[in-house]
């Protein structure tokens, strides 16, 4: 259960406070707060605060250039590795290469410096590599340096060599590290590579079992694969070669493969597996979903679904949706039926009651000076907005902890603690106007007063009084703006 100040830091960050969003990173790389240490939800956070300081020094014409150097030595201490095919890869590559590039922090830039060589050339990641090479080729990497830009799969590996025997030659915590590199990138990687090349272009299955006794990740994994034969008929394997083949697959994915987990998931479902454990299948899955593997993030999504009455999570089919829906932004088909018994869709606001009101509340805000309302009526006006954007209630609008409705993925409307009979909703945010306008509400109530806007009975009364006022003031606006 995630501790007070955590959730203290979580609030913070979800209204845009920078230093918040810095920490709440930092606590999802380290696990302060008992929390589970995430690197890729350290990597959306921190690419928030840079972000954020980006918009700021936009809008003040001054860039901060001291807590942009502490986002990217804070980016430093997050694996890389691990965080590809995270929503947040592209930021932390891009980030990685502005530091290794930089003498912003030596000891960040070293660590950067590091990381890059070993995901470019360290065989313990040549199932990600060739992704990863398919990844670049698609046009997803975007460069500050034109140089890099023009490079290659190829160029980029030769760079991380450089940086590799840099390192080897220098006299810091990674020089062990990078001499340890260098000598398994000798002969005996050449080896491998041969015996992978055999099994490639042959099908040599002697050569496959070499590479994997020699600790080829995708060699385990492969013959792992074929043992179990989880692609043909798997019911007529016998016990002994699904041991073998669980054998393969927990060494590779003590390496970290997220094929072999959710692998490894499907072998301790087979009745006819000595070792059948429900228990143990659904970890694998978990670990191969917390890997980014697209169908375990929906099996565990769809799991925590059907238990949802059992769950102890304050709001029921949250923890479900975010899982669900991150298969579903991996391509998994079948996430989006799932996902939309779950969460409620509204991507249109143009079909939602507040549309017309909305439309005033946003003339009223961008007219605020000249027509001097009290903040609390700007507060309101972003109520509407965000009403019309996720087809609120009335008692939604007037109630809505406005600071903790976004979630990575959608909104949660929830206002048990003054109507405790009326249920909480997930409604997903789908549509860049609904995230900018949970942004631009977000800053505005980080800055006002907890208890600005009183009571139910008082919200009431203020919201009768300014819409009357809105519809008064804007209507005919509106109308001759349509008209031009």
């Amino acid at each position: 259960m995630a501790s007070r100040e955590f959730l203290k830091i979580l609030s913070s960050a979800r209204m845009g406070d920078v230093s918040a969003q810095q920490k709440l990173a930092q606590a999802y790389i380290t696990g302060a707060f008992k929390t589970p240490i995430q690197p890729a939800n350290a990597l959306i956070w921190l690419e928030k605060s840079y972000l954020s300081i980006q918009n700021q020094a936009a809008e003040t014409g001054n860039a901060s250039h001291v807590e942009i150097s502490n986002i990217l030595n804070q980016i430093a201490n997050v694996p890389l590795a691990q965080t590809f095919n995270s929503p947040g890869f592209q930021f932390g590559w891009g980030s990685f290469w502005q530091l290794a590039q930089s003498n912003l922090d030596s000891g960040a830039t070293l660590a950067a410096k590091w990381q890059l060589a070993d995901l470019l050339i360290n065989p313990r990641h040549q199932d990600t590599q060739p992704q990863l090479m398919a990844w670049l080729k698609r046009g997803n990497s975007t460069f500050a340096d034109e140089k890099l830009a023009n490079l290659d799969f190829g160029g980029l590996q030769k760079i991380a060599r450089q940086y590799l025997q840099e390192l080897a030659d220098g006299n810091s915590m990674f020089s062990n590290k990078a001499k340890e590199l260098l000598i398994k990138l000798q002969p005996k990687n050449e080896a491998l590579s041969s015996l992978w090349n055999a099994w490639l272009t042959t099908q040599n299955e002697e050569a496959l079992i070499q590479a994997a006794e020699l600790g080829l990740t995708v060699a385990k994994l492969t013959l792992g694969l074929r043992l179990a034969q989880l692609s043909g008929n798997v019911e007529n394997k016998s016990n002994a070669s699904l041991k073998k083949a669980a054998h393969w697959l927990e060494l590779a994915a003590k390496d970290g493969d997220r094929d072999a987990w959710y692998a490894l998931g499907e072998i301790y479902r087979r009745p006819q597996f000595s070792g059948y454990n429900a228990t143990e299948s659904d970890r694998c899955f978990d670990r191969a979903a917390d890997l980014g593997h697209p169908q375990a993030q929906l099996r565990k999504g769809a799991n925590l679904w059907r238990k949802r009455e059992k769950s102890e999570e304050k709001v029921r089919g949250l923890q479900a949706s975010y899982s669900i829906w991150q298969a579903h932004q991996q391509g998994i088909v079948e996430a989006k039926e799932l996902l939309s018994k779950i969460l409620e869709s509204c991507p249109d606001p143009k079909r939602n009651e507040w549309h017309e009101l909305a439309l005033y509340a946003e003339s009223a805000i961008n007219h605020q000076a000249e027509h001097k309302f009290d903040e609390d009526w700007l507060l309101l006006c972003h109520r509407i907005i965000i009403a019309n954007q996720f087809n609120f209630s009335k008692a939604e609008l007037l109630l809505c902890e406005v600071g903790q409705l976004q979630h990575e993925h959608c909104v949660v409307v929830d206002i048990r603690w003054e109507l405790p009979k009326i249920l909480p909703r997930l409604i997903q945010i789908e549509t860049i106007q609904q995230r900018r306008a949970l942004l631009t509400a977000g800053k505005a109530f980080a800055g006002s007063e907890i208890d600005l806007e009183g009571n139910l009975r008082q919200r009431r009364y203020r919201f009768d009084r300014a819409t009357n006022w809105l519809k008064n003031t804007f209507s005919k606006n509106q109308v001759d703006a349509e008209v031009e």
